[in-house]
């Protein structure tokens, strides 16, 4: 079938499916598990992505071989060189044919907040990073991973969640909403018993620490001050990914950008509130999202395809 779209997203903690008409109809979309395969070895890939397609394509009643074109925004994609040629490959065995690309998640991120026009997105998920397109160019600022920079991300605000409650749990710190939330949410007997469920029983899973971040952002409604301090330095450096990659797209000095957001991180008034006024004094244009990533890149499968949606059924995605 012409002019059937087929969008894939992956991330940290899911992969997301959707198959979209040139009309802006959205016929079909899915969930797997996240194909984020750093540390789990390159074949989890193609695994979720056989799985996704042919829930998708079968939801639809589209055979993979009639889409007109696909686009998969993968997560770790370009971060490994030596494994390009492996992730590139891997689409084209699941479709059976060779009408795809392949590229970052932040593709897909960027794509959808903005209806892949010119300007900067920044993804505030279980990683962070923020990419930008000028003229034809496209940059990526941060996402080195976890262990030393996702400044600002879910993963980045548990993990400081995580500390705060050590600091909380031994008098470092005098005792806030976390520490109730934290030991009612993992059922800890004794504060030390985070240890065994955090690095002994998950081994350190990243995805399953980052979720903690949703319980740093309930203390802070609750009044814990750490856990506000922790959500405004994740707006802060979320802000600042932004105004570095502006920097280095090459903008005219007082040319408006167009800027948006993506991500599970951004449901937190503390960090739009903190990422917003750290950019209040910059020449951006700030926009909500326009489209989920999974639609921004079905819509970027257009795009490469030659084939835009047009206004009136982008708007219609939006509906």
């Amino acid at each position: 079938m012409s002019g059937v779209f087929l969008g894939v997203d992956g991330g940290g903690t899911k992969t997301a499916f959707a198959l979209v008409s040139s009309a802006g109809e959205v016929l079909a979309s899915t969930v797997a598990p996240s194909c984020y395969y750093l540390g789990q070895g390159i074949e989890l890939v193609e695994q979720v992505l056989r799985d996704g397609v042919e829930s998708v394509c079968g939801a639809a009643g589209v055979p993979p071989e009639q889409l007109a074109y696909a686009f998969f925004a993968l997560p770790g994609y370009g971060e490994v060189s030596a494994d390009l040629a492996t992730l590139d490959a891997i689409p084209g065995r699941v479709l059976g044919h060779q009408r795809y690309s392949c590229d970052n998640d932040m593709v897909a991120g960027w794509a959808g907040s903005l209806g892949a026009i010119d300007g900067v997105n920044v993804i505030g998920g279980t990683g962070s990073m923020a990419y930008g397109e000028r003229d034809g160019h496209g940059l990526r600022v941060g996402g080195w991973g976890e262990l030393f920079d996702d400044e600002g991300s879910a993963y980045w605000i548990a993990i400081r969640g995580l500390n705060t409650f050590a600091k909380m749990s031994d008098g470092r710190l005098a005792p806030g909403p976390l520490r109730k939330h934290l030991a009612e949410h993992l059922r800890l007997a004794a504060d030390l018993d985070l240890v065994d469920v955090v690095l002994n029983r998950w081994q350190g899973d990243r995805a399953r620490i980052a979720s903690l971040a949703q319980l740093v952002t309930a203390a802070a409604d609750d009044g814990d001050e750490a856990c506000t301090a922790i959500l405004r330095e994740a707006g802060r450096s979320l802000a600042g990914l932004v105004k570095s990659t502006i920097a280095q797209l090459g903008y005219a000095p007082g040319e408006v950008v167009p800027v948006s957001y993506s991500g599970g991180v951004f449901k937190s008034d503390e960090v739009r509130t903190a990422f917003q006024q750290h950019l209040a004094e910059e020449p951006v244009d700030l926009r909500d999202p326009m489209l989920s990533p999974v639609l921004g890149a079905a819509l970027y499968a257009a795009r490469l395809a030659g084939s835009p949606l047009n206004t009136d059924s982008i708007t219609k995605l939006t509906l």
